[in-house]
């Protein structure tokens, strides 16, 4: 497990914290971070581009002149693609750029980047985001205390914090993120990386690769005592099937009844 010192607004050791190997430690992928940062990107695009089919341009729709006798070429209208200010052919059209990715493979990508951060000791954990105020002042003060030359710094902190949304939105260089959305290009994108305790604990839990323990197999006082509990309730069990299954053997078989026979039909005439 890798420990990392917990700091707290100050810039003061106040403790140590155990961090996945797994997850803060692994081997760094290239493909994976190459991959995950392509459709990050990706699904960031607007996709809102747009040009004018010929039937979209502004034009008249009539026959300029006849088709044949004139010795000009054939047309048919002002907005052919081939005259000035005609329609666009193949043109973009609004489209998604996002596609899917496996999410055995972000969640890789995002392991290699959060041990490229601690291997480069660009990783700070804070104690807590507690500030008494939303002033962008106060924020700019404690990061520099935690860290002062670094210029871009991805803050990243576990549940709701309105003060600190409010001062780091103001902030040149310093993003915000839910722990939740966490994503592996703007922990490469970003030269500084600064996780609350909370926040550093639950990503080591959730991206751990670890298995669950078994379970312990039961010893011999165990089983016996459990045999001798289960016995009982057994043969109350046995003792009432055994006088339902007498109950039935005493009664007599119902009678079944006879079906009145149907009547022959006349014959058609």
């Amino acid at each position: 497990m890798a420990v990392v010192d917990v700091r707290n607004l100050e810039g003061k050791k106040v403790g140590t914290i155990e961090l996945a190997d797994d997850v803060f430690a692994a081997k760094v992928n290239p493909h994976l971070l190459h991959e995950s940062t392509r459709h990050y990107l990706a699904g960031r695009r607007a996709g809102t581009h747009k040009t004018k089919d010929k039937s979209e341009v502004s034009g008249s729709g009539k026959k300029l002149w006849r088709q044949k006798g004139t010795g000009r070429a054939r047309i048919g209208s002002v907005r052919s693609p081939l005259w000035r200010h005609g329609g666009t052919v193949h043109g973009p059209v609004p489209r998604s750029y996002a596609y899917a990715l496996p999410k055995k493979m972000l969640v890789g990508a995002l392991r290699s980047a959060l041990s490229v951060k601690l291997s480069g000791n660009q990783l700070t954990v804070v104690e807590a985001w507690a500030l008494e105020s939303h002033k962008t002042k106060a924020l700019r003060q404690a990061l520099d205390k935690l860290d002062g030359k670094t210029r871009t710094i991805l803050v990243v902190e576990n549940g709701a914090n309105v003060n600190l949304e409010r001062a780091s939105r103001n902030l040149e260089g310093v993003t915000l993120v839910p722990v939740t959305a966490l994503e592996a290009y703007e922990v490469l994108r970003h030269e500084g990386l600064m996780l609350s305790r909370e926040a550093a604990a639950k990503l080591s839990r959730a991206l751990s690769t670890g298995e669950a323990p078994a379970e312990a197999a039961p010893s011999a006082a165990q089983a016996r005592a459990s045999k001798e509990k289960e016995a009982p309730a057994k043969a109350a069990t046995a003792k009432a099937s055994d006088g339902k299954t007498a109950a039935k053997a005493g009664k007599k078989p119902a009678a079944k009844k006879e079906k009145p026979k149907a009547k022959p039909k006349g014959k058609k005439r």
